[in-house]
């Protein structure tokens, strides 16, 4: 990276808004598959509106979220982030492929919730939540109800997602029955002179490791995604929006029909910024292989690779507790 990372982003926003109510109401699907597949083979990155989840529990999630990380170091610590990538990551500890320092972000990381005795346990990314229920009760009493209402969106938006790739609505069907989903709260500290002068980004330039994310951001700024230009673009708030974005999963399974695009986050306010991005990605052990959508043997550019697998391995890669416990 250079100083020119830094440089600022251009303030149009070439991402687009789609209106997805047709789709969960189940009116008109086809019309948004038609909206996504323009968006996903374009940035890969749209909006959604309309996506039928309540707004107050929007604003609970980020209540709770601000009052998590401004809990005391103490509280925080008893739920230590683990190499199931579930509790709660100190600044520092994220450095992603290619970056020259660590990320400002401080995340917290859940999933769906998994019984102590689930036999999927022994599969990657498969755990059980740490929860800080003791010393904060709330976090997992206010953030679940926005979780479950953000993967229903999601399941839809799958269904879309297959019609446009040429399949059947119920494509996915399958690979969802039991869902990674996994969220984050994150918070971003503004971003000083010495962090630009460092190349320290609140997140580094990085692409999303599966196959759909579904971000909630407040209304700080400074998400920024790479157009296929090479400019950096601004993905501004708007209110009532969830930003989608596609992982390199999806972009593998569609044989790179859909793009999975570079971006990063700067944080220049003088406030902290929040978000609640879920990653809404199959069944660990879901095969992902181009041929199931319809690509020819011979023209397949990736082999077939399980979900878990390939997110855990790129996870492994990119944070402090997985080289400290080697």
């Amino acid at each position: 990276m250079t100083s020119q990372d830094f440089a600022a982003a251009r303030t149009i926003s070439e991402i687009p808004v789609i209106d997805v109510s047709s789709a969960m109401d189940g009116t008109d699907l086809a019309k948004v598959a038609r909206d996504i597949h323009s968006a996903a083979t374009g940035s890969g990155f749209f909006y959604i509106k309309n996506h039928g989840i309540d707004p107050t529990l929007m604003t609970q999630a980020f209540q709770v979220t601000k009052d998590f990380f401004d809990s005391p170091h103490d509280i925080k610590e008893t739920i230590a982030v683990n190499t199931d990538q579930r509790g709660w990551m100190k600044t520092g500890m994220s450095r992603l492929a290619g970056s020259k320092t660590h990320d400002l972000k401080e995340v917290f990381f859940w999933g769906a919730e998994t019984a102590p005795d689930d036999p999927d346990l022994c599969k990657p990314l498969v755990a059980v939540n740490q929860w800080p229920s003791d010393a904060f009760p709330r976090l997992q009493k206010e953030i679940t109800p926005y979780y479950e209402a953000v993967c229903q969106v999601g399941r839809t938006l799958m269904s879309a997602l297959a019609l446009s790739l040429g399949q059947p609505e119920d494509f996915f069907n399958v690979a969802y029955a039991k869902p990674l989903a996994r969220g984050q709260l994150v918070y971003y500290p503004p971003s000083s002179e010495a962090d630009e002068a460092e190349e320290r980004f609140g997140v580094a330039p990085h692409t999303d490791f599966g196959v759909l994310t579904l971000l909630l951001q407040d209304q700080s700024g400074g998400l920024q995604v790479c157009a296929k230009s090479g400019d950096w673009v601004e993905a501004p708030p708007l209110e009532g929006t969830i930003v989608c974005n596609i992982g390199d999963l999806l972009a593998r399974w569609s044989n790179d029909r859909f793009a999975s695009t570079l971006h990063r986050v700067i944080n220049r306010t003088q406030n902290a910024r929040y978000s609640i991005p879920v990653f809404f990605d199959p069944a660990s052990d879901t095969m992902v292989d181009p041929r199931d959508l319809g690509v020819a043997a011979d023209a397949c550019k990736y082999d077939p690779v399980k979900a878990g697998s390939h997110i855990a391995a790129r996870n492994s890669k990119s944070f402090a507790q997985f080289r400290a416990s080697k």
